[in-house]
């Protein structure tokens, strides 16, 4: 019973970890990356609609992002949707793709975005810990209902509690490897 509540733990745990990578990933740093862009919605076919899902997106390059729509009809609703985002592109189009350009960051920037980063990894760290506090209840409801001891229970908080430490410790990894790669010239 408690090893089936520590499993589901461990996974919730590992989701808000994903969580916080795909946000990070949207951050952007000083190269290109096509998860900047991926969150960008694009008026298309009477809907709003990520431009994931109406073109490839790549990076040919350190500084550019390559946006190839599968329908030509959109290259201007995408560009639009581009420059209405709060990224501060200017994409250009030769009418087959859409090029993106990623300006360098400068220092006051770079600084708000590891600001951005930090707030991110402790609302992760948060809700890390919000598994855990809801998982100890359910603890306490076993044992007290009788369905494990209170010898399962002490192990399951010990066990629990690792887990908690270990992707904790992870947040801060992927914060940490955010940061560097923000503050890289």
């Amino acid at each position: 019973m408690s090893a089936d509540l520590l499993r589901s733990a461990e996974e919730r745990m590992a989701k808000s970890l994903e969580a916080l990578q795909r946000e990070l990933a949207s951050i952007r740093t000083g190269r290109a990356s096509p998860a900047l862009i991926e969150h960008v919605k694009v008026d298309a076919y009477e809907s709003q609609v990520p431009i994931n899902q109406v073109a490839s997106l790549s990076a040919p390059e350190p500084h550019m992002i390559l946006v190839q729509p599968w329908d030509r009809h959109l290259i201007a609703p995408i560009e639009r949707a581009l420059q209405r985002s709060e990224l501060g592109l200017n994409p250009s189009n030769d009418g087959q793709v859409i090029r993106v350009p990623v300006p360098p960051l400068n220092e006051e920037r770079r600084r708000e975005f590891v600001r951005l980063v930090k707030q991110r990894s402790e609302e992760a760290k948060v809700a890390v810990r919000n598994i855990r506090r809801d998982d100890l209840e359910r603890l306490r409801k076993l044992e007290h209902d009788g369905e494990i001891s209170e010898d399962q229970a002490q192990r399951a908080h010990g066990d629990l509690q690792r887990i908690t430490d270990r992707h904790v410790e992870r947040v801060e990894e992927i914060a940490r490897r955010k940061e560097v790669e923000l503050l890289e010239v």
